[in-house]
């Protein structure tokens, strides 16, 4: 019963995550050869201050691109 955790930057609409999680769902049944019942996924949208990179929060980054 694989239980899949993915952290994502938020901003994604519901649309693109619906197709996501049919899609590693899919790709989970396939490979695993389990049932698509078996397939739980939890997603968790995390804010653009919650999220370094190389030292630096990608707000800061975001608003860097914007300025530039």
């Amino acid at each position: 019963m694989p239980v899949i955790h993915v952290n994502l930057l938020e901003g994604r609409s519901v649309e693109v995550k619906r197709a996501y999680v049919a899609a590693l769902t899919e790709c989970s049944v396939k490979i695993l050869q389990c049932a698509p019942e078996a397939v739980t996924i939890v997603l968790s949208d995390m804010a653009f201050e919650n999220y370094a990179k190389a030292g630096t929060l990608k707000l800061d980054q975001v608003n860097a691109k914007k300025q530039g």
